[in-house]
């Protein structure tokens, strides 16, 4: 197999991994919301466990591959659709965060007993929701490049 397509395949498949991963995390934490505040505090505590640290190896891998990928296709890193995927990485990166703090945040808050916001409810969901966004614009852009 060549090597250029193995390369490819191996920045592809985190890419995929990312985008469905957090999909299936936002219907899990959905799900587990109205079946309890000791369900929900297990599935928080294992997203922030497990899942968010995978979720962020996997994307610091999007950045090596893709340096990879164009440094052997001859293209320059000038190009204004890698330029943006590039800025696009710190920005998922704080958004990451802002979700693993809020998760961290209301999963203290579930295991002491005490009544979460709806407020801290929803900037949950807006930062999985950004994250979600961010991963589809860089996936779109990396798959719009020129052949």
């Amino acid at each position: 197999m060549d090597s250029y397509l193995v390369l490819r395949i191996s920045h592809s498949v985190p890419a995929v991994l990312l985008i469905l991963g957090v999909l299936v995390h936002i219907a899990i934490v959905w799900r587990a919301k109205n079946k309890g505040p000791v369900v929900l505090a297990q599935k928080l505590r294992r997203t922030c466990m497990i899942s968010l640290p995978v979720f962020s190896i996997l994307a610091v891998t999007l950045p090596i591959t893709g340096w990879w990928l164009s440094h052997l296709s001859g293209r320059p890193l000038s190009q204004m659709w890698l330029t943006i995927s590039i800025i696009l990485m710190p920005v998922l990166f704080i958004f990451g965060g802002l979700l693993y703090g809020n998760l961290s945040r209301w999963q203290t808050q579930l295991a002491n007993e005490l009544e979460t916001s709806p407020r801290q409810q929803a900037f949950a969901l807006l930062w999985a929701v950004l994250v979600l966004l961010n991963l589809l614009v860089t996936s779109a852009l990396m798959g719009a490049k020129p052949l």
